[in-house]
């Protein structure tokens, strides 16, 4: 019987299957020897125990379209990356890590800047700069007046969706307004800290419709991507692309070499320089790495 990890928690795996409904299953240790652990999304074969009290084995998982590591969830169509225009200020250098790592795996990304409510205009401005040149999608929603809803709903219809991003950014009220099966617990802003308290404790799949699913993940506050060379990294910043190979230097890494175009692109505000910066934070960090 096949059916679909909707949910894992503490060693259990819940899977959904299509006309017979949800069966709370053990994986079989032979995963353990293969070091292969089952994730949420993941598409896999179960054995029945009990068909009364829904209980079975994981006895096979099929081959992964795609699988990440943090959050770790696999078979995922494109991320909605959720950070909030104000209260908290999004963190940029982690907001630009996730789009390292979804570049990686070649997930497409939407951008949703949620608390348009309570934003200035000049914070959403910044916003729009920034990323502007990069070609994601920007959506800027209010979860507290319902704006923009709708937009990110027709953006996830079809789709497996991962929804990712910091505590406290109103991940869990916008998921709340896509979908009518599940009401997520939502956290207080904590005001001495300025940050989310953490409300989702696991990966979950929920249905939007018969095609569409929303994976909600946990809060992350930080992604280190250090897994690749250096030489890597220009090739995920999505805005140097069209420039690369005009460079006076072959293989020029846009750190110090002269007649360097991406600096050239930065000084005429083509490439915004919070991207830049965050460019050569993550090339000085995987620098490091080779160098211990």
């Amino acid at each position: 019987m096949q059916g679909k990890i909707i949910k894992g928690i503490a060693g259990f795996y819940y899977v959904y299957v299509v006309e017979s409904g949800l069966y709370e299953c053990k994986a079989r240790g032979v995963f353990r020897k293969e070091k292969m652990k089952p994730l949420v999304g993941d598409n896999v074969e179960i054995e029945v125990l009990d068909e009364i009290e829904k209980t079975g084995n994981i006895v096979r998982i099929l081959k992964r379209k795609n699988e990440l590591i943090r959050p770790a969830v696999a078979n995922i169509d494109q991320a909605l990356v959720v950070f909030a225009v104000t209260e908290p200020k999004p963190h940029f250098n982690l907001l630009d890590r996730f789009l390292i790592m979804m570049e990686r795996k070649e997930i497409p990304v939407i951008l949703c800047f949620n608390k348009k409510d309570i934003a200035e205009g000049t914070e959403i401005k910044k916003l729009e700069q920034v990323y502007a040149s990069c070609g994601y999608p920007i959506v800027f929603a209010s979860a507290r007046n319902q704006e923009n809803v709708e937009q990110i709903g027709e953006l996830l219809k079809g789709k497996t969706t991962a929804i990712a991003g910091p505590s406290g950014v109103g991940k869990s009220s916008l998921i709340n307004l896509l979908q009518t099966e599940i009401q997520m617990e939502t956290g207080s802003i904590s005001k001495k800290i300025a940050r989310g308290k953490h409300t989702t404790r696991h990966s979950e799949l929920i249905a939007i419709d018969e095609k569409s699913y929303i994976m909600d993940t946990p809060g992350f506050s930080s992604l280190y991507v250090n897994d690749f060379e250096k030489e890597e990294l220009k090739y995920y910043f999505r805005e140097f692309i069209p420039l690369e190979g005009k460079c006076r230097f072959n293989g020029c890494d846009h750190v110090h070499e002269p007649g360097c175009v991406i600096k050239e692109a930065v000084e005429q505000g083509m490439i915004h320089k919070v991207r830049y910066d965050d460019y050569l934070e993550m090339y000085r960090e995987l620098q490091e790495k080779k160098r211990y």
